[in-house]
Protein backbone atom coordinates (compact mmCIF):
# COMPACT_ATOMS: atom_id res chain seq x y z
CA UNK A 1 0.00 0.00 0.00
CA UNK A 2 1.42 3.38 -1.02
CA UNK A 3 2.09 5.86 1.81
CA UNK A 4 -0.47 8.69 2.06
CA UNK A 5 0.38 11.87 0.21
CA UNK A 6 0.99 15.22 1.91
CA UNK A 7 -1.96 16.81 3.66
CA UNK A 8 -2.97 20.40 4.22
CA UNK A 9 -1.68 20.31 7.79
CA UNK A 10 1.83 19.60 6.48
CA UNK A 11 1.92 23.15 5.11
CA UNK A 12 0.74 25.04 8.15
CA UNK A 13 2.90 27.28 10.32
CA UNK A 14 2.40 29.96 12.96
CA UNK A 15 3.08 33.46 11.67
CA UNK A 16 3.02 36.51 13.94
CA UNK A 17 0.52 38.94 12.43
CA UNK A 18 2.92 41.86 12.74
CA UNK A 19 5.22 40.20 10.16
CA UNK A 20 2.59 40.57 7.41
CA UNK A 21 3.85 43.55 5.42
CA UNK A 22 1.20 46.23 4.94
CA UNK A 23 3.38 48.51 2.82
CA UNK A 24 6.56 48.02 0.78
CA UNK A 25 9.96 49.23 1.89
CA UNK A 26 10.90 52.68 0.60
CA UNK A 27 13.40 51.34 -1.94
CA UNK A 28 12.42 48.23 -3.90
CA UNK A 29 15.80 46.49 -3.92
CA UNK A 30 16.42 47.32 -0.25
CA UNK A 31 14.07 44.51 0.75
CA UNK A 32 15.75 41.68 2.62
CA UNK A 33 16.75 38.53 0.78
CA UNK A 34 17.26 35.17 2.42
CA UNK A 35 19.72 33.08 0.42
CA UNK A 36 18.27 29.66 1.05
CA UNK A 37 20.70 27.82 -1.21
CA UNK A 38 23.36 27.64 1.48
CA UNK A 39 23.43 26.13 4.96
CA UNK A 40 23.15 28.01 7.21
CA UNK A 41 21.10 30.43 5.11
CA UNK A 42 22.59 33.84 4.39
CA UNK A 43 20.79 37.06 5.27
CA UNK A 44 21.24 39.58 2.47
CA UNK A 45 19.39 42.27 0.49
CA UNK A 46 17.74 41.98 -2.90
CA UNK A 47 20.29 44.48 -4.20
CA UNK A 48 22.93 41.77 -3.52
CA UNK A 49 21.40 39.55 -6.20
CA UNK A 50 24.14 40.26 -8.79
CA UNK A 51 26.69 38.80 -6.37
CA UNK A 52 24.60 35.65 -5.92
CA UNK A 53 24.19 34.96 -9.64
CA UNK A 54 26.71 34.27 -12.40
CA UNK A 55 27.37 35.65 -15.85
CA UNK A 56 25.32 33.57 -18.27
CA UNK A 57 22.47 32.92 -15.85
CA UNK A 58 19.06 33.78 -17.28
CA UNK A 59 16.36 35.62 -15.35
CA UNK A 60 12.82 34.82 -16.49
CA UNK A 61 10.40 37.57 -15.48
CA UNK A 62 6.64 37.85 -15.81
CA UNK A 63 5.67 40.89 -17.91
CA UNK A 64 2.02 40.94 -16.85
CA UNK A 65 0.64 44.26 -15.63
CA UNK A 66 -1.82 44.60 -12.75
CA UNK A 67 -5.09 46.25 -13.73
CA UNK A 68 -7.16 48.39 -11.35
CA UNK A 69 -9.58 45.53 -11.07
CA UNK A 70 -11.57 46.46 -7.93
CA UNK A 71 -14.75 48.49 -8.40
CA UNK A 72 -17.34 49.80 -5.96
CA UNK A 73 -20.89 50.45 -7.02
CA UNK A 74 -24.60 50.25 -6.28
CA UNK A 75 -27.49 48.24 -7.69
CA UNK A 76 -30.66 49.93 -8.93
CA UNK A 77 -32.20 49.00 -5.58
CA UNK A 78 -29.54 51.02 -3.80
CA UNK A 79 -27.66 48.03 -2.40
CA UNK A 80 -23.87 48.31 -2.36
CA UNK A 81 -21.71 46.13 -4.60
CA UNK A 82 -18.01 45.33 -4.70
CA UNK A 83 -16.62 43.73 -7.85
CA UNK A 84 -13.20 42.31 -8.67
CA UNK A 85 -12.70 41.89 -12.41
CA UNK A 86 -11.04 38.53 -12.96
CA UNK A 87 -10.52 38.90 -16.68
CA UNK A 88 -11.65 40.78 -19.75
CA UNK A 89 -13.51 38.38 -22.03
CA UNK A 90 -13.20 37.82 -25.75
CA UNK A 91 -16.32 39.85 -26.56
CA UNK A 92 -14.71 43.26 -26.25
CA UNK A 93 -16.80 44.88 -23.52
CA UNK A 94 -17.66 41.77 -21.48
CA UNK A 95 -15.73 41.01 -18.28
CA UNK A 96 -15.84 38.17 -15.77
CA UNK A 97 -15.92 39.51 -12.22
CA UNK A 98 -16.33 38.36 -8.65
CA UNK A 99 -19.36 40.27 -7.34
CA UNK A 100 -20.12 40.73 -3.66
CA UNK A 101 -23.53 42.08 -2.67
CA UNK A 102 -26.14 41.49 0.03
CA UNK A 103 -28.28 39.70 -2.56
CA UNK A 104 -27.08 38.15 -5.85
CA UNK A 105 -27.59 40.51 -8.80
CA UNK A 106 -30.19 39.37 -11.33
CA UNK A 107 -29.44 38.86 -15.02
CA UNK A 108 -30.57 41.94 -16.95
CA UNK A 109 -30.07 44.27 -13.99
CA UNK A 110 -27.50 47.04 -13.93
CA UNK A 111 -24.81 48.13 -11.51
CA UNK A 112 -23.57 51.70 -11.43
CA UNK A 113 -19.84 51.67 -10.69
CA UNK A 114 -17.95 54.59 -9.16
CA UNK A 115 -20.96 56.81 -9.82
CA UNK A 116 -19.75 56.96 -13.40
CA UNK A 117 -20.90 54.10 -15.62
CA UNK A 118 -23.46 51.32 -15.75
CA UNK A 119 -22.64 47.64 -16.30
CA UNK A 120 -25.27 45.11 -17.30
CA UNK A 121 -25.36 41.79 -15.44
CA UNK A 122 -25.44 39.03 -18.08
CA UNK A 123 -25.51 36.11 -15.66
CA UNK A 124 -23.26 33.78 -13.73
CA UNK A 125 -19.95 32.61 -15.14
CA UNK A 126 -19.04 29.00 -14.43
CA UNK A 127 -19.56 27.11 -11.18
CA UNK A 128 -18.33 29.82 -8.79
CA UNK A 129 -21.39 31.48 -7.26
CA UNK A 130 -19.58 34.82 -7.01
CA UNK A 131 -18.49 34.98 -10.66
CA UNK A 132 -20.61 36.98 -13.10
CA UNK A 133 -20.38 38.13 -16.68
CA UNK A 134 -20.83 41.89 -16.91
CA UNK A 135 -21.17 44.02 -20.04
CA UNK A 136 -19.37 47.35 -19.77
CA UNK A 137 -20.45 50.32 -21.91
CA UNK A 138 -17.00 50.73 -23.49
CA UNK A 139 -13.43 49.40 -23.36
CA UNK A 140 -13.07 47.72 -19.92
CA UNK A 141 -9.36 48.38 -19.42
CA UNK A 142 -9.83 52.12 -19.97
CA UNK A 143 -12.79 52.23 -17.57
CA UNK A 144 -10.88 50.27 -14.94
CA UNK A 145 -7.85 52.50 -15.27
CA UNK A 146 -10.05 55.57 -14.75
CA UNK A 147 -12.44 54.33 -12.06
CA UNK A 148 -10.97 51.19 -10.52
CA UNK A 149 -8.85 50.56 -7.46
CA UNK A 150 -5.60 48.62 -7.07
CA UNK A 151 -6.64 45.07 -6.04
CA UNK A 152 -4.52 44.73 -2.92
CA UNK A 153 -4.46 41.21 -1.41
CA UNK A 154 -6.99 40.35 1.30
CA UNK A 155 -4.34 40.22 4.03
CA UNK A 156 -3.47 43.91 3.52
CA UNK A 157 -6.01 45.49 5.84
CA UNK A 158 -6.19 48.98 4.39
CA UNK A 159 -7.61 50.68 1.33
CA UNK A 160 -5.35 51.25 -1.65
CA UNK A 161 -3.82 54.68 -2.12
CA UNK A 162 -1.93 56.57 -4.81
CA UNK A 163 1.39 54.97 -3.87
CA UNK A 164 0.03 51.49 -4.55
CA UNK A 165 -0.61 52.35 -8.20
CA UNK A 166 3.14 52.43 -8.70
CA UNK A 167 4.42 50.05 -6.05
CA UNK A 168 2.00 47.18 -6.73
CA UNK A 169 3.32 47.10 -10.29
CA UNK A 170 6.65 45.67 -11.43
CA UNK A 171 9.21 47.44 -13.59
CA UNK A 172 8.70 44.66 -16.16
CA UNK A 173 4.92 45.23 -16.52
CA UNK A 174 3.90 45.50 -20.18
CA UNK A 175 0.79 43.38 -20.78
CA UNK A 176 -2.31 44.31 -18.73
CA UNK A 177 -4.35 41.44 -17.37
CA UNK A 178 -3.35 40.50 -13.80
CA UNK A 179 -5.45 41.10 -10.71
CA UNK A 180 -2.51 40.36 -8.39
CA UNK A 181 1.13 41.28 -8.82
CA UNK A 182 3.89 38.75 -9.52
CA UNK A 183 5.34 39.83 -6.23
CA UNK A 184 8.94 38.59 -6.44
CA UNK A 185 9.51 41.06 -9.27
CA UNK A 186 8.28 43.97 -7.14
CA UNK A 187 11.80 44.05 -5.65
CA UNK A 188 13.47 45.05 -8.92
CA UNK A 189 14.28 48.64 -9.78
CA UNK A 190 16.26 50.27 -12.58
CA UNK A 191 19.50 50.17 -10.60
CA UNK A 192 19.23 46.46 -9.87
CA UNK A 193 18.30 45.66 -13.47
CA UNK A 194 21.39 47.58 -14.64
CA UNK A 195 23.65 45.87 -12.09
CA UNK A 196 22.45 42.43 -13.19
CA UNK A 197 23.09 43.29 -16.84
CA UNK A 198 26.58 44.52 -15.96
CA UNK A 199 27.19 41.22 -14.19
CA UNK A 200 26.34 39.38 -17.41
CA UNK A 201 23.01 38.02 -16.22
CA UNK A 202 20.61 37.73 -19.14
CA UNK A 203 16.85 38.34 -19.04
CA UNK A 204 13.78 37.15 -20.92
CA UNK A 205 10.04 37.50 -20.37
CA UNK A 206 7.02 35.23 -20.21
CA UNK A 207 3.43 36.18 -19.40
CA UNK A 208 1.08 34.76 -16.81
CA UNK A 209 -1.93 36.89 -15.89
CA UNK A 210 -2.31 36.27 -12.17
CA UNK A 211 -5.93 35.65 -11.18
CA UNK A 212 -7.78 36.15 -7.90
CA UNK A 213 -7.62 32.38 -7.47
CA UNK A 214 -4.02 32.78 -6.32
CA UNK A 215 -5.54 33.66 -2.90
CA UNK A 216 -8.07 30.83 -3.01
CA UNK A 217 -7.71 28.70 0.14
CA UNK A 218 -7.23 24.96 -0.01
CA UNK A 219 -10.31 23.51 1.68
CA UNK A 220 -9.53 19.80 1.48
CA UNK A 221 -7.23 18.04 3.93
CA UNK A 222 -5.92 15.89 1.09
CA UNK A 223 -4.18 18.32 -1.25
CA UNK A 224 -4.66 15.89 -4.14
CA UNK A 225 -8.37 16.76 -4.02
CA UNK A 226 -7.83 20.51 -4.46
CA UNK A 227 -8.97 21.99 -7.77
CA UNK A 228 -6.49 24.59 -8.96
CA UNK A 229 -7.65 27.84 -10.54
CA UNK A 230 -6.86 28.49 -14.20
CA UNK A 231 -4.77 31.39 -15.51
CA UNK A 232 -3.78 32.61 -18.96
CA UNK A 233 -0.11 32.27 -19.90
CA UNK A 234 2.28 32.57 -22.82
CA UNK A 235 5.84 31.36 -23.26
CA UNK A 236 6.88 32.68 -26.67
CA UNK A 237 9.57 31.54 -29.08
CA UNK A 238 11.99 34.28 -27.98
CA UNK A 239 11.89 33.03 -24.38
CA UNK A 240 12.37 29.43 -25.51
CA UNK A 241 15.40 30.47 -27.57
CA UNK A 242 16.90 32.45 -24.69
CA UNK A 243 16.53 29.44 -22.38
CA UNK A 244 18.17 27.15 -24.94
CA UNK A 245 21.12 29.56 -25.33
CA UNK A 246 21.59 29.84 -21.57
CA UNK A 247 21.46 26.08 -21.15
CA UNK A 248 23.99 25.53 -23.95
CA UNK A 249 26.38 28.00 -22.32
CA UNK A 250 26.07 26.41 -18.87
CA UNK A 251 23.84 29.13 -17.41
CA UNK A 252 21.10 28.54 -14.87
CA UNK A 253 17.44 29.35 -15.43
CA UNK A 254 16.26 31.67 -12.65
CA UNK A 255 12.50 32.07 -12.34
CA UNK A 256 11.54 35.41 -10.84
CA UNK A 257 8.46 34.36 -8.91
CA UNK A 258 6.17 31.37 -8.79
CA UNK A 259 4.18 32.71 -11.76
CA UNK A 260 7.23 32.54 -14.02
CA UNK A 261 7.96 29.04 -12.77
CA UNK A 262 4.40 27.84 -13.36
CA UNK A 263 4.35 29.25 -16.90
CA UNK A 264 7.67 27.62 -17.80
CA UNK A 265 6.82 24.26 -16.31
CA UNK A 266 3.34 24.33 -17.86
CA UNK A 267 4.91 24.96 -21.26
CA UNK A 268 7.39 22.13 -20.68
CA UNK A 269 4.53 19.72 -20.03
CA UNK A 270 3.10 20.58 -23.45
CA UNK A 271 6.36 20.18 -25.36
CA UNK A 272 6.54 17.95 -28.44
CA UNK A 273 8.27 14.57 -28.02
CA UNK A 274 12.05 14.90 -27.93
CA UNK A 275 12.09 18.56 -26.91
CA UNK A 276 12.73 20.08 -23.49
CA UNK A 277 10.65 23.20 -24.07
CA UNK A 278 8.59 24.74 -26.85
CA UNK A 279 6.51 27.88 -27.20
CA UNK A 280 3.06 27.49 -25.66
CA UNK A 281 0.07 29.63 -24.75
CA UNK A 282 -3.39 29.16 -23.31
CA UNK A 283 -4.77 28.32 -19.89
CA UNK A 284 -2.89 26.53 -17.15
CA UNK A 285 -4.19 25.03 -13.91
CA UNK A 286 -0.85 23.45 -13.06
CA UNK A 287 -0.75 22.52 -9.36
CA UNK A 288 2.85 21.99 -8.24
CA UNK A 289 3.12 19.83 -5.13
CA UNK A 290 5.94 17.73 -3.62
CA UNK A 291 6.94 15.02 -6.05
CA UNK A 292 6.59 17.24 -9.13
CA UNK A 293 9.33 16.78 -11.73
CA UNK A 294 10.82 20.15 -12.67
CA UNK A 295 12.10 20.36 -16.22
CA UNK A 296 13.17 23.98 -16.73
CA UNK A 297 13.84 26.04 -13.59
CA UNK A 298 17.08 25.78 -11.60
CA UNK A 299 16.74 28.72 -9.17
CA UNK A 300 13.66 30.50 -7.84
CA UNK A 301 13.39 34.01 -6.42
CA UNK A 302 10.18 34.21 -4.41
CA UNK A 303 8.46 35.99 -1.54
CA UNK A 304 7.25 34.23 1.62
CA UNK A 305 3.82 32.66 1.21
CA UNK A 306 0.63 32.08 3.17
CA UNK A 307 0.27 29.05 5.45
CA UNK A 308 -1.60 26.16 3.79
CA UNK A 309 -1.37 27.89 0.40
CA UNK A 310 -0.74 26.36 -3.01
CA UNK A 311 2.30 28.62 -3.34
CA UNK A 312 3.83 27.24 -0.15
CA UNK A 313 3.27 23.77 -1.60
CA UNK A 314 5.03 24.86 -4.79
CA UNK A 315 8.17 26.13 -3.05
CA UNK A 316 8.20 22.99 -0.87
CA UNK A 317 8.14 20.91 -4.04
CA UNK A 318 10.96 22.98 -5.51
CA UNK A 319 13.41 23.24 -2.60
CA UNK A 320 12.25 20.34 -0.42
CA UNK A 321 9.67 20.43 2.36
CA UNK A 322 12.17 20.11 5.21
CA UNK A 323 14.32 22.88 3.73
CA UNK A 324 11.36 25.24 3.40
CA UNK A 325 10.26 24.59 6.99
CA UNK A 326 13.76 25.46 8.21
CA UNK A 327 13.97 28.59 6.07
CA UNK A 328 10.56 29.84 7.20
CA UNK A 329 11.52 29.24 10.84
CA UNK A 330 14.70 31.28 10.27
CA UNK A 331 12.74 34.04 8.53
CA UNK A 332 10.26 34.33 11.39
CA UNK A 333 13.03 34.33 14.00
CA UNK A 334 14.90 37.05 12.09
CA UNK A 335 11.71 39.10 11.60
CA UNK A 336 11.51 38.98 7.83
CA UNK A 337 8.45 40.64 6.32
CA UNK A 338 5.93 38.28 4.71
CA UNK A 339 3.66 38.10 1.66
CA UNK A 340 3.17 40.49 -1.29
CA UNK A 341 4.86 43.61 0.07
CA UNK A 342 7.35 41.60 2.12
CA UNK A 343 10.87 40.26 1.66
CA UNK A 344 12.21 37.53 -0.63
CA UNK A 345 14.31 34.40 -0.70
CA UNK A 346 16.46 32.66 -3.29
CA UNK A 347 16.03 28.89 -3.62
CA UNK A 348 17.82 26.14 -5.49
CA UNK A 349 15.95 23.16 -6.92
CA UNK A 350 16.16 20.13 -4.66
CA UNK A 351 17.96 17.35 -6.49
CA UNK A 352 17.74 14.84 -3.66
CA UNK A 353 15.15 12.19 -3.01
CA UNK A 354 12.86 14.16 -0.72
CA UNK A 355 9.26 14.26 -1.92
Amino acid sequence: MAPPGPTLSDFDFALPRELIAQRPVDERSAARLLDGRVDPPRDARVRDLPELLRAGDLLVVNDTAVIKARLFGVKASGGSVEALVERVGDEGVVVVAHVRASKPPRPGSTIRFAGAFDAEVLGRAGNDDSLYRLRFPSAPLALLDRHGHVPLPPYIDRADDAADSARYQTVFAERPGAVAAPTAALHFDAELVAALAARGVERTSITLHVGAGTFQPVRTQSIAEHVMHSERFEVNAAAVAAIARARAAGGRIVAVGTTSLRALEAAALRRPPGEVLAAAAGETDLFVTPGFEFRVVDLLLTNFHLPKSTLLMLVSAFAGSARIRALYAHAIEQRYRFFSYGDAMLLARDTGSEA
